[in-house]
């Protein structure tokens, strides 16, 4: 018959390797949000840079594309 001993050294190693496990995942996860910051700042970047150029030009309805 296991102790009470051995049954709250099973839960502690059971929530050791939670806390590890969701530790390993928030470390993880914090990298891809940085990640994905810095890409959603340099998109930012370069919309600003391509609206201050003017280069996305608007095509009206009655004009043609340059192509043809």
């Amino acid at each position: 018959m296991p102790s009470d001993t051995d049954s709250l050294q099973e839960r502690i190693a059971y929530l050791e390797r939670a806390v590890d496990d969701l530790s390993e995942t928030v470390a993880r996860q914090d990298c891809d949000i940085a990640l994905l910051t810095r890409r959603v700042a340099l998109l930012l970047e370069r919309e600003a840079a391509r609206q201050d150029e003017g280069v996305g030009a608007v095509v009206m309805g009655d004009e043609r594309p340059p192509h043809y």
